[in-house]
């Protein structure tokens, strides 16, 4: 478990700023094939001082997937952290990932 999440977490760190990539994207890129909920497994268990900057992952719709733990502020976090990086969203709270989208062969 520890290696697959490190191999995750590898991923993510290549994101650059003002760019990000959906679970699929990651769980692709990370051998897991479609399991794009292992991703969020892996993300949910780093520690809150982790450099990995894990706020560039969104779901395929891109938005901001929601936490289950109730009054969590890791949603506007994410919202913040990622509008300091020049992402912007729509009305609807939607990343344009024609624009923002990471291309990992690059």
């Amino acid at each position: 478990m520890r290696e697959r999440n490190a191999i995750v977490f590898a991923a993510v760190c290549q994101i650059p700023p003002g760019r990000v990539a959906t679970y699929g994207q990651i769980a692709r890129i990370s051998g897991l094939g479609r399991l794009a909920r292992q991703v969020g497994y892996a993300l949910n268990a780093l520690p809150e001082d982790s450099e990995v900057p894990w706020h560039r992952v969104v779901n395929a719709r891109g938005e901001i997937s929601q936490r289950s733990a109730a009054g969590s502020e890791s949603e506007s976090l994410q919202r913040l952290r990622l509008e300091a990086e020049g992402v912007r969203f729509d009305a609807r709270g939607r990343i344009d990932l024609g624009e923002y989208s990471w291309d990992a062969a690059r």
